[in-house]
């Protein structure tokens, strides 16, 4: 493979080579190499490993952790709010 190593370490391809040598640009990718594919010698695209899974969200995970102050809801009077008093 006649990869090139340049724009910021990562490997240099170019898209014919991309189109024959996928697979194995993709296990670059996954062991963390960046990989620039160029056309004419300027780049054109990047692959980089995909995001790390996010983890699902839970409904009432917070339930029980915060507790608000009796009257936190209550209307807040705007003259005393500005003057600084609450």
């Amino acid at each position: 493979m006649a990869a090139n190593y340049r724009y910021n370490c990562g490997m240099v391809v170019s898209i014919a080579e991309a189109q024959n040598r996928l697979p194995e640009l993709i296990r670059a990718v996954e062991g963390g190499e960046k990989v620039v594919i160029t056309r004419d010698g300027k780049p054109v695209a990047q692959l980089n490993p995909a995001p790390p899974e996010r983890r699902r969200v839970r409904l009432g995970g917070m339930k029980d952790r915060i507790q608000f102050l009796p009257g936190w809801d209550a209307p807040i009077n705007l003259e005393r709010f500005l003057e600084g008093d609450l």
